[in-house]
């Protein structure tokens, strides 16, 4: 690619961290300066550009109908439209209000709900758009970010990891939480990038990087009940990436139980 790649950032519904992943490169920012140009940052930055970009990165869900015409405006600006961030390619938190009453959540939360124009869901990006690339994580790996960066400006396919993070656990010599002390852990399940984190101090997996393709989640639900009731395996997976197609069966279990202990009607879901 000639000349400085134009890059733009863009935020829906999310907490900024996938952004402050790319300023927290802080002396790494100059040098690739001189191959990027960000047009279009908000977070770090009063300049401004509506497009057109050769890249977009996305943080968070789709939330709002004025998000939803947002986003299709920006993949016609973008050449190459990367989400970042488990909101953005997994829906993220906010996605655990899928399994709920809106009006209900609405009227809890906020003291003039009728204020509030929102969408009875947050979805990811890929639910709107077509969608190039992804980077996962809550937040988004640095070196993952790098990555993309350079493979941009050499023109190749990004190298990111493509197993568990189980591997990751034994690549760094921990011991395996689940079955030394059976602590509940999504290792088996999720995508590495995170460099195993939370088993390296002791604790199971969250699975912030989403599943990886193919993973036996039906296996590893069973596994966990054997110990613990459906509601609390459900729980398990309804976090960060929660609304993801591979955890969302099981998920929905506890969005359910939720919905019936809160008198909400069956066929909602």
């Amino acid at each position: 690619m000639s000349g400085r790649v134009r890059v733009g950032v863009a935020k829906f519904a999310s907490c900024d961290g996938c952004q402050l992943t790319l300023l927290d490169l802080e002396d790494e920012l100059l040098p690739l300066l001189d191959r990027f140009e960000i047009v279009e940052f908000p977070e770090a930055s009063s300049v401004r550009s509506a497009g057109p970009y050769d890249v977009l990165l996305v943080e968070g869900a789709i939330s709002s109908a004025e998000q939803a015409n947002e986003i299709i405006e920006l993949r016609r600006q973008a050449r190459t439209l990367v989400t970042i961030g488990a909101c953005a390619t997994a829906g993220g938190i906010q996605a655990l209000r899928n399994w709920r009453d809106h009006d209900d959540i609405r009227m809890a939360v906020y003291p003039h709900p009728e204020w509030i124009e929102s969408l009875a869901t947050a979805t990811p990006i890929r639910e709107h758009v077509a969608v190039d690339a992804e980077l996962r994580g809550c937040p988004i790996s640095a070196g993952q970010l790098r990555e993309l960066l350079v493979a941009t400006v050499i023109g190749r396919r990004p190298q990111l990891p493509d197993d568990v993070v189980c591997a990751e656990c034994k690549r760094r010599g921990n011991v395996c939480v689940l079955a030394a002390a059976g602590t509940p852990c999504l290792g088996p399940v999720t995508l590495a990038g995170c460099g195993a984190i939370c088993p390296a101090y002791g604790r199971g997996c969250y699975g912030c990087f989403g599943p990886r393709a193919g993973a036996n989640v039906v296996a590893l639900a069973g596994r966990l009940g054997q110990d613990r009731g459906p509601d609390e395996v459900a729980r398990l997976f309804a976090g960060f990436t929660g609304w993801a197609d591979e955890f969302r069966p099981v998920a929905a279990l506890h969005g359910e139980s939720v919905d019936r202990r809160h008198g909400a009607s069956d066929g909602r879901h």
